[in-house]
């Protein structure tokens, strides 16, 4: 059963939230240079781990107007904002079993996920919008590849910091520590 949790929503958790917003915003910009790869995903879904799937769904909306007012909006914000959402879902519901879930294959989870994102902004973009889902598609699988082998990288690197620093000084009532 998913709960909301949302007696959690104290300034504590709001302030997280705006500082994981702020987090995004910036990986977002630093790494916008490189085509598809960029930290928000997989911070997103570490985020998630720790604050579960309502608050996760919170900071991709947040996550993706910011960082669209420097990037640009457009019909894509739409697309991102769904798909972002739907990874910090999924991604929030897994964080109450990741430690049970092997290391390794959280990690593929972070790599299926850019595989995900380009998808569903394949869907909404090509398809419902340009109604030609295949050639968009095909056309940004190599983008979509980027994302999940950046989404792994970031995983490697930020699993055990970004968790220990979340599950310590963010979630207090967490009784087990990160990366066991």
């Amino acid at each position: 059963m998913i709960s909301i949790h949302m007696n959690k929503f104290s300034v504590r958790r709001m302030t997280i939230i705006a500082l994981l917003t702020s987090l995004l915003t910036i990986g977002r910009i630093w790494f916008a240079v490189i085509p598809n790869v960029q930290p928000n995903t997989t911070i997103l879904i570490l985020a998630s781990f720790v604050l579960g799937p309502i608050q996760g769904l919170l900071l991709a909306i947040l996550s993706t107007i910011t960082t669209n007012l420097v990037l640009g909006h457009g019909l894509w914000s739409f697309g991102q904002m769904v798909a972002w959402g739907l990874i910090a879902v999924m991604s929030g519901i897994l964080g109450r079993y990741r430690h049970k879930i092997p290391w390794l294959l959280l990690t593929l989870y972070a790599g299926f996920c850019g595989f995900l994102f380009g998808f569903i902004m394949s869907i909404l973009m090509g398809g419902i919008i340009m109604q030609k889902f295949w050639p968009y598609y095909l056309a940004g699988l190599p983008f979509d590849l980027n994302h999940a082998v950046g989404n792994v990288v970031f995983f490697v690197v930020l699993y055990k910091p970004l968790l220990f620093v979340m599950e310590q000084y963010m979630n207090k009532d967490v009784n087990k520590k990160a990366a066991l």
